[in-house]
């Protein structure tokens, strides 16, 4: 079992102990548990062997993303089309009714994912191109809803109830940059880059963090040409989504 692997298997266990209401957030669902077979089958095709060049971190799952198929920005065409990953989602009969869990059946569309997948395919031409020298995952496995359905981000709930699952989620992080030894994490936004710099500050010291553009359609600046931008911030910190050419 990979490295990668064993650290998701910690974290899933971690957070379902921690998976209840913070706050606002009367919905908690972890797509580690009920979405665990595709989460895996992501790992076990595109972890890191080996150095790589850049690691990705995102926040938390989106409703109609990670939240029915279990890899990060993972809307269901690019996750099953593009990385070609499929699996079983079980049932999750306490999700919110505006926000149901369909699993591979679900048509919404997680407009970050398909921006970020989408720039990926449209550079890379294959997974194995990017993987090649990437690897993207997420920060905090877990979602959080209120009453209303409105997704809640881990940095809008109380910083004092989400010690214990930042603790988690931490641990998994250093996890997955010892295994993977980049040459830079990014932060996909400012807050995943803030955990990139905390977590690489206290167990990896040395390692470069860096920043890309969030492609959520709640950004301004995204909804203005984000894999422009991405492709941009990306070469300047010296590793951009297609490989270069010799």
């Amino acid at each position: 079992m990979s490295t990668v692997l064993q650290a998701a298997e910690a974290l899933r266990d971690a957070t379902s102990a921690l998976a209840r209401p913070i706050g606002s957030a009367t919905v908690v669902l972890n797509p580690l548990v009920y979405a665990w077979e595709p989460h895996a089958r992501y790992i076990e095709r595109y972890a890191p062997r080996g150095r790589i060049g850049a690691l990705w971190i995102g926040m938390n799952p989106g409703p109609w993303g990670m939240a029915q198929t279990g890899v990060p920005f993972g809307s269901v065409p690019m996750v099953r089309d593009f990385l070609g990953i499929t699996g079983r989602v079980d049932p999750v009969p306490d999700a919110h009714p505006k926000r149901p869990i369909e699993g591979f059946d679900c048509t919404r569309s997680e407009v970050s994912g398909d921006r970020l997948w989408g720039a990926i395919r449209d550079d890379c031409g294959s997974p194995a191109v990017f993987f090649a020298r990437h690897y993207i995952t997420n920060y905090c496995p877990l979602v959080w809803q209120s009453a209303s359905g409105a997704n809640l981000t881990p940095d809008k709930l109380p910083a004092a109830d989400m010690a214990a699952v930042f603790e988690a989620c931490d641990a998994h992080l250093a996890a997955v940059i010892r295994a993977a030894r980049p040459e830079i994490v990014i932060g996909v936004g400012v807050w995943a880059e803030a955990c990139a710099k905390r977590v690489v500050e206290t167990h990896e010291p040395g390692t470069r963090v860096g920043r890309v553009l969030h492609p959520s359609p709640a950004s301004p600046a995204a909804n203005r040409g984000w894999a422009e931008q991405a492709r941009r911030q990306l070469a300047e910190q010296g590793h951009p989504i297609a490989p270069r050419a010799e």
